[in-house]
């Protein structure tokens, strides 16, 4: 299976960081940083020690492209053909644990803005909205630790 992740304007560089660790750990394919989600790379083109920090060299394994437009960036895997999954908490979600991807897919994970979540452009673009059960009284888990419940279970790992 072919596992690509898109990043959709995260705002913090250890999320960043750290779903590059886990994307590494899962052998994803390559992730898409759109928006303002930050880069392996400072404005000057040089290593960002804050990043590299928390990817532990992950950044230098997964392959990676800056995109501007998440909507841009969705809208041309989907016409690649891969299989849209959106994590984030929406009326039409399903519980992640329901989602099903074939052996022979190509899939895209998009993970959302850490307060904002996923635009609802990209939203109404994905295959299957899923979304983690919260049964305490915060309302959502981090990014980082989303993704990594999702992208183990769905990938099957």
């Amino acid at each position: 299976m072919k596992a690509v992740v898109v990043l959709d304007n995260l705002r913090s560089v250890y999320n960043a960081g750290s779903i590059f660790r886990t994307a590494n750990a899962v052998g994803i394919e390559k992730i898409y940083l759109c928006g303002t989600t930050p880069t392996p790379l400072d404005k000057k083109g040089e290593r960002r020690k804050d990043f590299a920090k928390v990817a532990l060299g992950a950044e230098d394994t997964v392959k990676w492209e800056y995109v501007e437009s998440t909507f841009e960036c969705v809208k041309k895997l989907k016409e690649e053909k891969y299989f849209i999954i959106a994590l984030e908490q929406d009326e039409k979600a399903i519980d992640y644990k329901e989602v099903s991807v074939e052996v022979k897919e190509m899939v895209a994970f998009v993970i959302g803005a850490e307060v904002v979540g996923i635009s609802s452009d990209v939203l109404a673009q994905s295959d299957v909205i899923a979304e983690i059960p919260m049964l305490g009284t915060k309302e959502s888990l981090n990014v980082t630790i989303a993704f990594g419940i999702a992208v183990y279970h769905i990938l099957g790992i």
